[in-house]
Parts: structure tokens; sequence; C-alpha cells
């Protein structure tokens, strides 16, 4: 070799060829030896799913386990969602219906509604202070009692079912069975859906008709300071707090929640998708369950709990003790000439000289 070939091969351009070369060669034998162990290694699996199809047939592990996986595929149906065979979320949904909603949800129910009937067989109803004088005052108008006893059966019937449906397999199935239970199942699932809509509708116009009386006065807190009458007197305008609580807690803030999630439930075909639909179940099952306890001192109080307070909506009329003893600041306003006994015409002609004189 010439001295001018060793100072060509010695300069520092054709050293970085000659390493670039090496470094490709290297990379070419591991792409190589890679590409030949992961083809070794499919082979493998695929002789050992073909060696479980005998042994198990139709386990195809690969299959199910890209079904489980939760990604999307490619679908004949198309739509939000349609690829995706099984929603990995919804394990995490059933578990907190089952251990959470359903469980502690079902106790306080039942604890609640333990607590109520206890109070009842010890302190029974709360009576009327004085006899009746016989002189009536329109609490309510026709208009007023549709409204309230439209929403009052729908919600019934909506709870009714509701309950149903969430604990009837632990409660009603082991006695009647589970083919009984099925069909009451299936029945409720019918109610439950139609008479919804109806519910929601309901509240809007209970919501206009009574809120103009339910706003805050300033007999409200002193009503709570007494307990509501548990220690002392608790003074009360046409409605005391109680009842506001329960028309702006309940039928208003928890009556939207629950129609809101019950028709985005009802209504699947709108395109909502797996998360929202398991969300609002979540949302819809806890506060119909609040919904219902909160519903219990309400109707408890409103049938056989107070004295002349079913009257008042059934018939629309209170006889002035009735009013002076739970609603003095409405009673004295009517016996100021501020507010008038008769609130419909209706009223008038039904109340005739037993109105009491204003």
């Amino acid at each position: 070799m010439t001295h001018s070939t060793i100072r060509a091969v010695a300069q520092p351009g054709m050293g970085k060829a000659l390493f670039a070369l090496f470094a490709a060669l290297v990379f070419a034998v591991c792409s190589l030896w890679s590409m030949g162990a992961i083809a070794q290694d499919a082979s493998e699996r695929a002789q050992a799913q073909v060696q479980k199809q005998q042994t198990q047939p139709l386990n195809n592990s690969p299959v199910w386990s890209g079904v489980a996986s939760g990604e999307s595929f490619t679908t004949v149906t198309k739509g939000r969602e349609t690829g995706v065979l099984i929603n990995k979320s919804g394990e995490t949904w059933r578990q907190m219906r089952n251990d959470w909603i359903s469980y502690y949800g079902g106790w306080a129910v039942a604890l609640v509604f333990l607590a109520i009937m206890g109070a009842h067989l010890v302190k029974g109803p709360v009576k009327l202070p004085e006899p009746r004088t016989g002189k009536l005052i329109e609490r309510f108008t026709s208009a007023e009692r549709v409204a309230h006893w439209t929403m009052a059966f729908s919600f019934v019937a909506l709870a009714l079912t509701g309950l149903l449906l969430m604990f009837g397999k632990h409660v009603l199935a082991p006695w009647m069975g589970l083919t009984l239970n099925s069909w009451l199942a299936s029945i409720s699932i019918v109610i439950h859906n139609f008479v919804g809509p109806l519910f929601a509708v309901s509240i809007i116009v209970f919501f206009i008709m009574y809120v103009k009386d339910n706003l805050p006065e300033k007999n409200d807190i002193e009503w709570l300071k007494k307990g509501g009458g548990l220690f002392g007197h608790a003074p009360a305008g046409r409605f005391n707090m109680g009842e506001k609580i329960w028309f702006w807690g309940g039928v208003t803030v928890l009556g939207i929640v629950v129609s809101a999630t019950g028709l985005i439930l009802d209504f699947p075909n709108f395109d909502q998708d797996r998360l929202l639909m398991q969300q609002s179940h979540v949302i819809h099952a806890s506060a119909a369950l609040l919904f219902i306890i909160m519903s219990m001192g309400h109707i408890y109080i409103g049938s056989i709990g107070m004295e002349g307070a079913l009257e008042a909506m059934r018939d629309g009329y209170v006889d002035e003790t009735w009013a002076k003893a739970h609603h003095d600041a409405w009673y004295d306003d009517i016996k100021a000439g501020k507010v008038s006994p008769v609130r419909s015409k209706e009223g008038a002609t039904a109340m005739g000289s037993q109105v009491m004189a204003q």
C-alpha cells in the first residue's frame, strides 16, 4: 500500500463513513433478529391458540381481549360508540349502584320510615288545640289542588316503581319468585318511563302556582328557632318554613335534578354516550332516594300526622281554628283584611255564609 493510500484511509471523512456503515449493519442485524423473534412469538401464540381451541372450543382469548379493551372498532352500524362493544367504566357504575346507592339509600329510606311510624305510635298525630268554629277559610283553589295532586300521584307512581326496580330482586324476589318479580319489574319500567315526563311538566306548573307564597319571610327564622313548634309556638304565614324547605329543596331542586336526568335516561335515542348515561343514572338514583326520604315527612304531616291538613288539600278549606293554630300570621292577615279568606269564585259560592268575616 502506498503512502498516499494510507493517507486517504486515515482522513476523518473516511472514518465517519466506515462508522456509519458499521452502525447500519448492526441495526440491520438487530432488526432481523427482532423480527424473527416477534414472528416466532406470534407463531407460538397462534399454535397455543389452536391447541386451546381443541381443548376449550370458542375460547378465542385474543378476540375477547380486544373486545374488553374498550377500544373502538369498525362496525356496520354507524353512530356514537357503536364500535365499542364493552364499556370499561360499566363495572365501576355497577359497583356504585349496587354497593353504595342501593345499599345505603335503601337503609336510609327504611330507617326514616320506621322513625316516622315510631313517632306516630308514641306521640300520635297533631290535634287542634281548640274546638272547630265552623267558619271556613279557602286555603287552596281547585286549580292549585289539581296541580298538587297531579304532581303527588305521579311522584308516588315514580317512587314506588323506582323502589321496585332497585330493590325488587333483593326484597321481593326471594319470597315471590323470580318470574313474578320479573313481570312486576317489566310493568314498573313501563309506568316509570311514561309517568316521568308528566311529573316533569307538573313540577313546572306547581312551581309557577306556588312560588309567590314560598318566598322568605321574617317569620321563617323564628319558626326554625322554635323547631317548627317543638320548642314553643312557631309563627308562620300561609306556608311555614318546613313547607318552604320542601318546596325549594325537594320539589324545585331535587325535582329538576330527577326530571333532567330521568329524561336523559328515558330518551337514549338522542345519541347520549354511555358515560353520560351512567352519570345520569347515579345522580338520578341518589337524588330520587333523597327526594323520597324528604317526601315521607311531607306525606305524613299532610295525611295522618296533623288533624285538618288532608282536608285542606282534599276540599280546599280549613277551619279558622286550624289556621290560627298552624299559620297564625296568615290568619292575622285575614282578620286584619290584608288577605281575603276567599281565593276563588267557586270558593265564594261553596263557602257561602260559612266564610269567616273579615
